[in-house]
């Protein structure tokens, strides 16, 4: 009798972190944070979710979001509109995150490269602007010698806070696989992304002024992390297997024309100390917001904007 309570304890458990999980699942279609024209690149049998802006005649401009368990294009939401007043801006919600497909993959570095290699080279010399890791992916997707034809060729590079480390290293398999296992690894992420979790990342990690994202933001993070397998791809991003294998300065001493750094002087998961030693190995230019973390973009767009149009002319001018 104990053991028949025992095992009718256990099943109500199960069936009540399952309830609570799929309570928790946002069901409806996530619109784009974006004002734009929304468009599909189809890659590898996924859809992958972007948003264009500006005049098509115009020089491209590709914007790649950072990788967190929230992530999405919706990053470049305050800079969006003005640089497409100059550019034919491009800003695609990575594969697994947003608006994009989210196939049930394990996720890594080495994937991340190729798509952002294959949207990148869907564009006659396009212009980057990228955000942490995907500054990383974009670097290792750049034709540095124009002898090969493994990389594409850009006119300009402008990094936000880039990196190649955002989770542990060596990665951790068991923590991976712990958080894609059906049941339990549902209700830890919903933990991980719950709204209170999301408010807390944003204040410690991502903006000097923890009032800077609206409530409005916070509600689409939280929506778009609770999407049909939205943990897939943050499963590999904290157990460390979105880490990049690439050597980052040396890939930005080779670039055609020296790329921008912009880095928030407040930043601490990476501190402008990295950033300094980065632009010193590398011989690229270090741009420091004050009051700015890991978002400078959202915090201070007008300087942010202006930043990028006078490194983008002054790549066309080296």
């Amino acid at each position: 009798m104990k053991l028949r309570n025992l095992a009718g304890t256990a099943l109500l458990g199960v069936g009540a972190i399952a309830a609570l999980n799929t309570g928790l699942r946002y069901e409806g279609e996530l619109e784009s944070p974006l004002d734009g024209d929304d468009g599909t690149f189809r890659w590898r049998g996924m859809d992958v979710a972007y948003t264009e802006a500006g005049d098509p005649d115009d020089p491209d401009l590709v914007c790649l979001h950072g990788v967190n368990a929230a992530g999405s294009a919706g990053e470049w939401r305050e800079v969006f509109d003005d640089l497409a007043a100059e550019h034919h801006v491009v800003a695609p919600d990575l594969p697994g995150f947003g608006r994009s497909d989210r196939p049930p993959l394990r996720y890594s570095a080495a994937l991340y490269e190729d798509f952002v290699r294959d949207f990148l080279a869907d564009f006659e010399k396009p212009a980057v602007v990228a955000s942490s890791l995907s500054a990383a992916y974009a670097a290792a997707a750049v034709d540095v010698d124009e002898s090969t034809a493994d990389g594409v060729d850009i006119r300009g590079f402008v990094g936000v806070c880039p990196t190649t480390v955002a989770g542990p290293s060596p990665p951790k398999s068991w923590l991976r696989e712990l958080i894609r296992a059906p049941l339990v690894g549902d209700a830890l992420f919903n933990v991980i992304a719950s709204k209170p979790s999301i408010r807390y990342f944003n204040a410690d990690h991502g903006y000097d002024d923890p009032t800077n994202p609206s409530d409005e933001w916070t509600d689409y993070e939280w929506r778009t992390a609770h999407a049909e397998n939205a943990r897939f791809a943050p499963a590999s991003f904290v157990s460390g297997y979105l880490n990049s294998d690439l050597d980052l300065a040396a890939a930005f001493a080779e670039m055609e024309t020296a790329p921008t750094i912009i880095w928030g002087r407040e930043a601490e998961v990476s501190p402008l100390s990295d950033g300094r030693d980065l632009a010193d190995a590398s011989g690229a230019r270090l741009v420091v917001f004050d009051r700015a973390k890991l978002l400078p973009h959202v915090e201070h767009p007008e300087r942010f904007v202006e930043t990028v149009e006078e490194s983008l002319v002054a790549a066309a001018t080296a």
